[in-house]
């Protein structure tokens, strides 16, 4: 399903290896501690041992399983851990799935050893959704950098990125809500300051007859000349615009950010 802000590279890196993790990363979301190496040990075969190694590693690296392709890890990952595990032929986990139920049966046990919660939760559901709308009501960024936003989140949080478009879904609707929610705060604030300024200002936009230009479009032209008589327009242009006493609207509710945001909108 195509995610319309996401690009399609985008979208197929989601929860993927995308490029070979930096020796830091390697260090970081690869050492294989005392808890991941207790739980590794009750494995028989050095494939299963080193197969789990890297279904835990890669859940804590990119945020989810990889379900029907496990193994789809870059080969250095492997090699890493498997110096860990003293296992000197990392080949050998190719045969880690060849009991198709296997890598589902060992995430389902990564999974509650470690507490990785499903999506699908509706305690953590509340927890997303409270971060995501907030953050798109206080933060006017794009969608690309509240869905990254969001996928670092969830990671942080060990709740398990859903389907790209499940995510790109949510992140659309958040910003949605937050863009109503700008514009009824302003309308509000507007209605408050006179009732009679929110239609006053939507006349602003009526082209006059004979004119090619809405009320708007005039009022916010600035001169192009240095002239007298462009210097007279434009202090009349201001003192028509000084009229509507903008500044009695109470705005003090909303984000700068967003106000900044919706300010560059209308220009």
């Amino acid at each position: 399903m195509p995610v319309e802000f996401l690009t399609d590279e985008q979208a197929e890196a989601y929860g993927t290896f995308t490029e070979v993790p930096t020796r830091p990363e390697l260090e970081r979301f690869f050492f294989l501690d005392d808890d991941d190496s207790d739980l590794i040990a009750l494995r028989r075969t050095d494939a299963h041992r080193l197969g789990m190694a890297v279904q835990i590693c890669t859940v804590r690296y990119v945020g989810r399983f990889l379900g029907e392709d496990p193994l789809a890890v870059p080969w250095e990952v492997v090699e890493y851990l498997a110096g860990q595990l003293g296992i000197a032929d990392a080949s050998c986990v190719k045969r880690y799935p060849e009991r198709r139920r296997t890598p589902y049966e060992h995430a389902a046990e990564i999974q509650e050893r470690f507490k990785y919660r499903d999506f699908t939760d509706r305690k953590w559901g509340r927890e997303f959704r409270g971060f995501l709308y907030g953050r798109a009501w206080t933060h006017a960024e794009g969608p690309v950098a509240l869905f990254n936003h969001a996928v670092t989140w969830l990671r942080k949080n060990r709740v398990l990125l859903p389907g790209v478009s499940v995510l790109a879904r949510q992140v659309s609707e958040a910003r949605a809500v937050a863009e109503r929610r700008v514009y009824e705060a302003v309308a509000r604030a507007a209605h408050r300051a006179d009732p009679s300024l929110a239609p006053a200002l939507a006349e602003l936009l009526v082209v006059p007859e004979g004119k090619r230009v809405s009320e708007l479009e005039r009022l916010r032209t600035p001169p192009t000349k240095s002239t007298g008589t462009a210097m007279v327009r434009a202090m009349e242009r201001m003192e028509e615009i000084s009229a509507f006493a903008l500044g009695r609207v109470n705005l003090s509710r909303v984000q700068v950010n967003r106000l900044s945001t919706l300010a560059r909108y209308g220009q």
